[in-house]
């Protein structure tokens, strides 16, 4: 853990799968006592699950989730790469306003991480040992591929040496995590400690990722995982939040196939978005560039991703 807070830690990005509704900020509750042994779930973490089992199970049953990677059915041209890269990377989904997030897509800079991701996973302590192998095998190799992508060195660490945080928390979980999270964070912003510790159930995941003062190189990230969710609702949050972070930072509901779209098409990593996180690492973009700054550039490295086409 860092013992002096980050100065002049200033909030540069926000995703969420699902509705991020505003919440009221509320006292943050002290930590509780290390456990002895493993937590029992509570009973309201229990019934979350049960709600989110049947909202995979009612998406996959309308063939949405899709684990495909994107077909011959959602072809994508040059222009629509260039122009969905626009505004995913370029735009923000989020607005802070009187301590509250709210949904508005307004246009910002050009925002990526310079230097090499140290990404920790922290569990809550009553996520089971089966569910933490798995995930904890998942993000590695997920890691692994976004670096592959990025050329940006990314690494699984220790918390207290880490400046990616993924948390894998339970409801009861999450709304004690304050402490711990200021601990980690000590720079964070109330507004995201609030929409942290009071995520409402509407939002399935989110990511925060914030950069010292008014750089537009990130620093530090933080992505919240609720436990309760099945298998794929999991797996679907680990990709998009982790690729969020990296620096695609909005959804756009132009862009196809894509895991940056509200509609649950696609539950995992697409070969398009792929080819916006080419982009994003690209040496000709820089951090700070504003949407008309970026575009030319953007469409000719598009244009080199597709061979042109269209």
């Amino acid at each position: 853990m860092r013992a002096s807070p980050i100065a002049a830690l200033a909030l540069l990005g926000l995703a969420s799968c699902g509705l991020l509704a505003p919440v009221e900020p509320v006292p943050i509750p002290p930590a509780r006592p290390a456990a002895l042994g493993p937590a029992e779930q509570s009973e309201e973490s229990k019934a979350i699950a049960r709600h989110f089992a049947r909202v995979q199970a009612d998406l996959v049953s309308r063939g949405l989730m899709r684990r495909d990677g994107g077909g011959p059915d959602v072809p994508f041209s040059t222009r629509n790469l260039a122009e969905n890269f626009v505004q995913i990377a370029l735009y923000d989904e989020y607005v802070s306003q009187g301590g509250m997030l709210i949904a508005r897509s307004t246009p910002s800079r050009l925002r990526r991480w310079e230097q090499p991701i140290r990404m920790s996973l922290i569990f809550g302590d009553s996520i089971p040992q089966a569910q933490r192998r798995k995930d904890a095998a998942s993000i590695a190799a997920y890691a692994r591929r976004l670096s592959r992508l990025t050329g940006l060195p990314i690494t699984m660490s220790r918390p207290e040496e880490a400046n990616f945080h993924v948390l894998m928390l339970h409801e009861d979980e999450r709304r004690a995590f304050g402490p711990r999270l200021r601990q980690l964070e000590p720079g964070i912003d109330a507004t995201a400690l609030n929409a942290i510790v009071n995520m409402p159930r509407s939002t399935f995941c989110l990511v925060f990722a914030f950069s010292r003062g008014a750089s537009s190189s990130y620093s530090r990230a933080v992505a919240v995982i609720r436990g309760e969710h099945p298998d794929l609702m999991r797996q679907s949050c680990i990709h998009e939040e982790l690729a969020q972070g990296m620096g695609l930072a909005n959804d756009s509901p132009a862009a196809r196939p894509s895991v940056f779209n509200d509609d649950e098409e696609f539950a995992l990593l697409t070969s398009h978005d792929e080819l916006l996180l080419e982009i994003l690492y690209d040496p000709r973009l820089r951090p700070g560039m504003t949407p008309g700054e970026a575009r030319p550039i953007v469409q000719t490295i598009a244009a080199e991703l597709t061979g042109g086409a269209g």
